[in-house]
């Protein structure tokens, strides 16, 4: 699982075995999870994250987004 990205204490990676899904990031810090598309900026799933919390990396999946989006292709090759 490749760390893309870390902020604030909040690890931003892909799972190997998520290829066949639409680009998507996992956030994660201690026991709290979410699951973001980033072409829709949406979530897709969410454990343990207050709305707070989401919406401050909901914000900083936006800003760097192309990034995410590029690193995405680089590792899956799509």
């Amino acid at each position: 699982m490749p760390k893309v990205f870390e902020w604030k204490g909040w690890r931003f990676e892909f799972y190997s075995l998520d290829r066949d899904e639409p680009p998507h990031i996992h956030i994660r810090k201690d026991r709290k999870e979410t699951k973001v598309w980033l072409e829709r900026l949406a979530i897709a799933r969410n454990q343990r994250c207050t709305d707070q919390e989401l919406n401050a990396l909901l914000n900083v999946v936006e800003d760097h987004r192309d990034e995410f989006l590029e690193k995405w292709h680089e590792h899956f090759g799509n």
